[in-house]
């Protein structure tokens, strides 16, 4: 959410950022809104000043008199009057309130305009795609070669996009975010296992909602939400709390996702790219109201996900979101996409985000400045890792014509120390 003062001074830049993130709203209802707020507003409160007069009044004459009925007769319709003004005003601050939640984020000057990840820019690529002297493998193949998943009866448990990990694809699973976790742990950041659900409020404050509705699983019955990223409970943390930003506060999620990938039928739905299930170990960071800390910081949560996959020795590369692939919420958006054979492409993989105080705003996540002010701070999240959809590059990328996979030494420890992966059934 941004300050109300600050979109009236930029109403026609929002639009503009709106128009391009692909967010139905119009910034001049949001204006008109508040204005008709504000009104109310000032109406209300004139009416409780004079409600206020006539009871001085009225405790000065004598209650028997013609003046006090007369000023008791004043005081029941004025009562009446204010009663209905306070409730257009709730009606008016609701509708408001409901509009300012889908006024976007202004996009950084470093984000590229355009319409869909077809326009994401590429800013760094490391390591070179594997050439296979051989018929390559997709992921689903190996995986079934060497029973590390099973597709068909996770569908049939659980349904579409489900699936269960076998032995050592379990392990593989695990290893990654292990791996991933002990290298956060060595840059400062506190590990949390959190919780899965989440309260309406929590997703909302996140900036999850209104716009993302549709890709979470409600449980309504206890007004929660399962996440879909370790991202709302690590930020929802330290909601209505006024925070020490000295040092950045730097926090770590391992936890099971959910999404229920609405509106992706038909996309990416074979094998485990896009499934409904999955674990992450997610990086945010909270810190004071600084802009060129806040770029500092994104640099650097960019460059842990980095060397965890140079130390997985997986190509990928980094590309500026444009406006009309980021989200509502995001101010600058950076996403890693690791080297897929079976794609002949780049997938997703990773995606880091600056949101300035966005959250912190809805969230009321505040620091005392040196005036002993309190400011709304700035919030930052990255992916550490999200896998299954890491097992992806990880096996085709390290595949061998025999249908084998080879572990990466940095995974070795973590696998007891596996060093490959053979399959179960003749190729």
């Amino acid at each position: 959410m941004l300050d109300i003062q600050f979109i009236r001074g930029h109403a026609e830049q929002l639009q503009q950022v709106a128009d391009q993130k692909g967010i139905a709203v119009s910034i001049a209802a949001v204006l008109e809104a508040d204005a008709r707020r504000l009104d109310l507003l000032q109406q209300v409160e004139a009416l409780r000043r004079a409600r206020n007069t006539l009871a001085q009044q009225g405790a000065s004459v004598d209650r028997a008199s013609s003046e006090a009925m007369r000023l008791t007769a004043e005081a029941r319709q004025q009562g009446a009057v204010l009663k209905a003004l306070e409730r257009e005003l709730r009606d008016a601050f609701e509708a408001w309130h409901e509009l300012m939640l889908l006024v976007p984020n202004l996009a950084s000057p470093a984000t590229p305009v355009g319409v869909s990840d077809a326009d994401n820019v590429e800013v760094k690529r490391v390591g070179t795609a594997p050439r296979f002297d051989f018929e390559a493998r997709d992921h689903t193949a190996l995986g079934e070669a060497c029973d590390l998943f099973d597709l068909a009866r996770g569908v049939k448990v659980a349904g579409t996009r489900q699936y269960f990990l076998r032995g050592a694809g379990l392990s593989l699973h695990r290893a990654v975010q292990q791996l991933a976790l002990d290298l956060l742990t060595d840059r400062g950041f506190t590990a949390m296992d959190v919780p899965l659900l989440a309260r309406e409020d929590a997703m909302t404050n996140t900036g999850f909602f209104p716009g993302g509705r549709d890709q979470c699983y409600a449980v309504p019955e206890d007004n929660a939400w399962l996440v879909g990223t370790g991202e709302v409970p690590l930020v929802s943390y330290y909601s209505d709390e006024i925070v020490d930003v000295t040092e950045p506060i730097r926090l770590a999620a391992v936890s099971n996702c959910f999404r229920r990938e609405a509106g992706s039928a038909g996309r990416d739905v074979r094998g485990l790219y896009r499934v409904h299930q999955f674990a992450k170990v997610e990086q945010v960071v909270i810190c004071k109201n600084d802009l060129q800390l806040a770029e500092s910081i994104l640099h650097d949560m960019i460059l842990n996900s980095e060397e965890l996959l140079q130390l997985i020795e997986l190509p990928y590369r980094i590309v500026a979101v444009c406006t009309g692939d980021m989200g509502q919420k995001n101010y600058q958006q950076y996403d890693i996409e690791t080297w897929m054979p079976s794609r002949n492409a780049y997938g997703e993989t990773h995606s880091a985000s600056s949101l300035l105080d966005f959250q912190a705003r809805r969230s009321r996540i505040r620091f005392m400045d040196e005036q002993g002010k309190p400011q709304f701070c700035y919030t930052l999240n990255n992916t550490m890792v999200a896998t299954p959809r890491i097992l992806i590059p990880l096996l085709e990328n390290h595949q061998r014509e025999d249908g084998s996979i080879r572990i990466p030494a940095a995974l070795q420890p973590y696998m007891r120390g596996m060093t490959e992966i053979r399959p179960t059934i003749n190729l």
